[in-house]
């Protein structure tokens, strides 16, 4: 088996203490990292001397992360594509619960389905990759909604009553605003068959090394499926695909 290198772990775990904190002086690495002051002297110079850290003059000398790891970063979020890392994903969540897995994007009033991956169940969800749908009526669209500011919602209300696509669809835009202010509260949306009366939806974003979110994800299964133990069990599937989504795509969870 390949030997981890003690050093090189150590380097890196200098370098992610960054990204908490602006600056921080050699003793606040010691302290944070509990290393040897010999150890952590030697280590940043080394970085200092490779330029991933900028010193900053002053008493005491206090680090900043240099032009390198930008470089690094900027060439990894340029060579990250959503549908391959989704593919990957979305596979093993299906594997995890034998129902239908989506990923779909905002696109004006709309979500447009990137990614599915189908159950084998004879009973399932007619869906396809490429189809539209209005965003109000699933559960992909009401997080992508949900994560739109003022401007952005108004543009996509702006049209007054909504098309539904089953009697429970939300059409009143007041409703929907309401909804959505639970939908962020909550970070996990629900279709309860206003998209389709037999089936059941839940769903929650995909963010990108910003935070912002850039798609959703969702797990759909017909309502004699559905049952309230199967909803908590999905629900947290569902969040966790999201979350190994969303750092796939470059995201870093901060402490709530």
């Amino acid at each position: 088996m390949p030997r981890v290198v003690p050093a090189a772990n150590r380097a890196l775990d200098i370098l992610e203490l960054f990204l908490d904190h602006p600056q921080l002086s050699a003793r606040q690495v010691m302290e944070r990292l509990e290393l040897p002051r010999t150890t952590v002297h030697e280590l940043l110079v080394t970085l200092e001397a490779r330029a991933y850290l900028i010193s900053v003059p002053g008493q005491p000398v206090q680090y900043r992360l240099g032009m390198p790891l930008f470089q690094l970063g900027a060439a990894f979020a340029g060579r990250l594509d959503l549908v391959r890392e989704a593919q990957c994903v979305v596979r093993d969540v299906a594997a995890g619960c034998d129902e239908a897995v989506h990923v779909a994007v905002l696109d004006g009033a709309d979500v447009i389905y990137l990614v599915k991956f189908d159950s084998t169940h004879p009973v399932r969800m007619v869906s396809a990759v490429g189809r539209r749908l209005p965003a109000h009526c699933t559960a992909v669209g009401k997080i992508l909604l949900s994560s739109l500011d003022q401007a952005g919602l108004d543009a996509v209300l702006k049209k007054g009553t909504l098309a539904g696509m089953t009697p429970d669809s939300i059409t009143d835009p007041e409703r929907l605003r309401a909804h959505l202010e639970r939908v962020r509260a909550e970070r996990v949306a629900v279709d309860i068959g206003e998209s389709d009366s037999a089936m059941r939806c839940v769903a929650a974003a995909v963010r990108d090394h910003s935070g912002a979110t850039i798609a959703a994800m969702s797990l759909s299964a017909p309502i004699i499926r559905w049952t309230p133990k199967a909803h908590v069990e999905w629900t947290e599937l569902l969040r966790e695909g999201a979350a190994t989504l969303s750092a796939r795509m470059g995201y870093r969870a901060r402490p709530r």
